[in-house]
């Protein structure tokens, strides 16, 4: 039998009929998640043509992108960024009451940035296929599932065939040896593997993350460098499951529960790559030479470490240079700061917040420094709280907002003023991503945290060994 990788096993046990002749292959898809802003005209779509959604069952819709992440009024109304975020959000609960499908929408305990509250009810699971209308479907990767991000057009297409017409893929191996330092995070690992393979060495490819470091990953962690494999290029980013997978799952709401629950985890142990298999391409990484890590461009794959120096100018980054109002060989550390974002489908889960909290708890921010901190879910804030982080950062000044997605793309009206430099623990920073003329410096929660402390870039190594001491 040839040896094949998770990848094929999983495009194999979900081709509906292959690429031919140039024409895509469709592939069945096992779990449909919408959110407000991709799905009005995908819902228009079956209205226009008299269609059905082919299966409701597999489609779970939640509020996330457009939800103003202050609480409601004492009247219960909420302050929208506009008109048209407030219609996308009605829209969403409209079609999922007329199409039959289950929203987790302001009324439930379990609503949240959709790729952080799937794998919180165990929706997620080993082996599946997942799409969603956002790129940072990859997420779900972390758990062994397929997880792609689709356009407007495509969710319509999934919602009427539950299938997805998609050309095949090739694989990567991203091999991340050893282990990471104490203090380096998994955002800076997936930030590190985003300079070494660029925005776009991942084309066309899905990137299969493998190594004894990957393995001593939390699943959290794992969703963080899962949702980041999108930056690097790729269609997916994949994780094979195993026990630390299994054990998470483990008695949540949409897994199976005793004998069941056993079965299943039996069946996503082997989903794995076989030792023989290979892949179109291989990136080596050496987990002990990562750093903390930050973004200095205008995308996510020009990226330095915290303690060093950035690149000399060149006619490829100039316009980067000229538009993060950045010296070129200057250090990084040491730059002003105007405002911190915790949050976004990267790292707005528990152990983000935990690690933004530690170095938070007993300090203040910097005066001229404003700071969100905003969790992933209903779920998380409501851990957060019964922990005491909404107290450690309020003590410390920052703000404490309700879930949503928030200033990783502002649609909700949570953006900075122009010119400003945020330090963002989300996955984007291009031109104008946090608002007009802002500037976004991609980092881990400890950095944010450090950054907002010491109201410029700032080695969060340095502030915990002050906490240690």
């Amino acid at each position: 039998m040839t040896a094949t990788t998770l990848f094929e096993k999983l495009w194999q046990s979900h081709c509906v009929e292959a690429d031919r002749d140039g024409l895509p292959a469709v592939i069945y898809i096992d779990l449909h998640l919408v959110h407000e802003v991709t799905s009005p005209q995908a819902f228009s779509l079956l209205r226009e043509r008299g269609l059905r959604m082919r299966q409701p069952k597999r489609t779970l819709a939640t509020l996330d992108h457009s939800t103003p992440t202050t609480p409601p009024r004492a009247d219960g109304g909420r302050d929208y960024a506009d008109a048209a975020t407030e219609a996308q959000v009605e829209a969403l609960v409209g079609n999922c009451a007329e199409f039959g499908v289950t929203l987790h929408g302001y009324d439930s305990p379990e609503r949240g940035i959709v790729h952080v509250m799937a794998p919180e009810l165990g929706a997620t699971q080993p082996g599946m296929t997942i799409v969603c209308g956002d790129s940072h479907t990859s997420t779900h990767g972390a758990f062994g599932a397929l997880a792609f991000g689709i356009g407007s057009t495509e969710v319509g297409h999934v919602l009427a065939t539950q299938c997805l017409l998609q050309h095949k893929p090739k694989t990567m191996a991203v091999n991340v040896r050893g282990r990471l330092a104490h203090g380096v995070s998994a955002k800076d690992l997936a930030l590190h593997v985003a300079g070494q393979v660029g925005v776009a060495g991942g084309t066309g490819h899905v990137i299969e993350f493998r190594g004894d470091a990957i393995r001593a990953l939390t699943m959290e962690e794992r969703m963080t460098l899962c949702n980041m494999s999108i930056e690097m290029g790729a269609r997916a980013g994949l994780i094979a499951p195993d026990a630390t997978t299994v054990e998470w799952l483990r008695g949540r709401a949409r897994v199976p529960s005793g004998a069941a629950f056993e079965a299943s985890a039996q069946r996503w142990l082997g989903l794995r790559s076989d030792d023989a298999a290979r892949f179109d391409r291989e990136v080596e990484i050496d987990a002990g030479s990562v750093r903390p890590t930050v973004t200095w461009g205008t995308d996510p794959g020009k990226v330095v470490a915290i303690d060093a120096r950035l690149p000399a100018a060149t006619a490829a980054n100039a316009r980067a240079f000229e538009y993060m109002r950045l010296r070129p060989e200057a250090p990084i550390a040491g730059e002003r700061v105007d405002v911190v974002f915790v949050g976004s489908c990267t790292n707005s889960r528990i152990n983000d917040l935990r690690d933004a909290a530690d170095l938070l708890r007993g300090r203040r921010i910097a005066t001229h420094v404003r700071m969100l901190v905003v969790p992933g879910s209903e779920r998380i804030k409501r851990e957060a709280e019964a922990e005491g982080l909404d107290g450690v950062f309020r003590a410390a000044g920052a703000e404490w907002r309700e879930p949503g997605c928030s200033m990783c793309l502002g649609m909700n009206g949570d953006i900075a003023r122009p010119g400003e430099l945020v330090v963002s623990t989300s996955n984007r920073n291009f031109e104008g991503r946090q608002g007009p003329g802002v500037r976004t410096l991609l980092a881990s929660p400890a950095t944010a945290a450090a950054s907002a402390v010491a109201g410029v870039v700032a080695d969060p190594r340095v502030l915990a060994a002050e906490v240690a001491a």
